[in-house]
């Protein structure tokens, strides 16, 4: 259950740095209150999937999670560049997240 807490986690992460985005420097009042929700919720989940998740796995999973899924909604929302050396160091970043998972049981 607590690899499916920090999953999710990560999913709030990514919506937390849209938000932030869509916010336009916190002045856009709905977007700040999203950011905030979707900050806090995924504060919230990280902490408890700790419990069980070593700190340094899991904060590199949800790092991973956050980072990767904010690469590909600036791609798919915000057009930005679709680099294949970008592409390359994204999947790295999979790689490592997948690795830390395989080594952690």
């Amino acid at each position: 259950m607590a690899w499916v807490l920090l999953g999710i986690a990560g999913i709030f992460e990514v919506l937390f740095v849209l938000s932030m985005k869509l916010s336009e420097g916190f002045t856009k009042t709905k977007y700040f209150i999203a950011s905030v929700v979707a900050g806090g919720t995924s504060f919230y989940l990280l902490s408890l999937a700790l419990l069980e998740v070593p700190v340094g796995t899991g904060y590199g999973v949800w790092t991973g999670i956050g980072a990767v899924g904010s690469v590909v909604a600036g791609m798919l929302f915000f057009k930005e560049s679709k680099d294949i050396r970008k592409l390359v160091f994204v999947a790295m970043i999979v790689t490592g997240v997948v690795g830390l998972r395989l080594v952690s049981g």
